[in-house]
């Protein structure tokens, strides 16, 4: 088990971190062990008589839909700086952080990108990129509103004759000097953080798919809601929370809430039918939210 573990987490960094060098600038070892006996319990189907997986603790998921402008534009950037413009500009690492505001009519995105020190030649080719990826978000972030957009780049930075101070790393990635953050705050299970919005405290990533409810619940409540606003008529946004109790069968959480905000000329009454069937289902079928993410069909982050 350890062999698999250590391979394993040395195959993810490989393929998410190319720029290391795995023999000298990374040691991986594997600390598992055995889970508390009440823990470990709750994966013993039989008791109860169900073959649906108990919940591991007594936690909370949420999810909400559709995603607001400001949403998809960083959405869109993430997507854009993975499949397009990293392999194009390998001066560009892995750590990057976008953050969104929209003031009235403007979009104001300020990007923290790490950079990767060997692509860089000298502070000229730094500053070229840094201007490149103004220009080229600029135009990908305007494919998703007609909002004056401002992108602002590294604004720590520090360009004078007697002095430079720039985010340049070796490999792409702040973490190299132990500034690694801390699991829970990073992206949720839809790719973003939004602190204007309800979410759970718990990480999606990082549990298992099985029965832990930190990771469950907060994917299904995200696939509710999309699948709510996709399907039915009147509703303009929703927000889905789920709540377990601990030893319960995941299917059947103690809460099931739906917070609807309707399109003008409707009621909620006009279609709770239809969410409620959604989500009666959804539940039901708990267990493909596993699956999925075995198959690397749902992101978790």
């Amino acid at each position: 088990t350890d062999a698999i573990a250590v391979k394993a987490a040395r195959d993810y960094l490989k393929e998410t971190m190319p720029t290391f060098n795995m023999e000298n600038d990374v040691i991986i070892d594997c600390r598992m062990g055995t889970g508390s006996t009440d823990l470990c319990d709750v994966f013993n189907t039989r008791k109860g008589h169900t073959t649906i997986p108990r919940a591991n603790d007594t936690s909370f998921g949420v999810g909400h839909a559709p995603f607001s402008e400001t949403e998809q534009i960083i959405l869109g950037l993430d997507k854009f700086i993975a499949e397009e413009f990293r392999p194009k500009n390998p001066a560009l690492g892995y750590d990057i952080k976008l953050m969104g505001m929209r003031e009235i009519n403007t979009v104001n995105i300020t990007v923290a990108a790490a950079m990767v020190d060997r692509y860089c030649s000298g502070i000229d080719d730094y500053l070229e990129t840094k201007e490149k990826m103004v220009e080229e978000f600029t135009r990908v972030a305007k494919q998703f509103t007609h909002r004056k957009v401002k992108i602002a780049v590294n604004t720590a930075d520090v360009v004078k004759k007697n002095r430079q101070s720039v985010f340049l790393t070796v490999n792409g990635t702040s973490a190299e000097m132990g500034d690694d953050g801390s699991v829970g705050r990073g992206n949720r299970c839809n790719g973003l953080i939004t602190p204007n919005r309800p979410m759970s405290m718990e990480a999606t990533s990082g549990k298992n798919p099985i029965n832990h409810i930190g990771k469950i619940y907060n994917l299904l409540a995200t696939e509710i809601a999309k699948e709510c606003c996709q399907k039915v008529d009147g509703v303009s946004e929703m927000y889905v929370r789920l709540l377990s109790q601990i030893g319960h069968p995941i299917d059947h959480p103690h809460v099931a809430s739906v917070q609807c905000i309707t399109k003008r000329g409707y009621s909620y009454k006009d279609f709770a039918p239809e969410i409620e069937e959604i989500v009666d289902k959804r539940l039901e079928s708990i267990t493909d939210i596993t699956k999925l993410v075995i198959d690397g069909t749902l992101k978790t982050f």
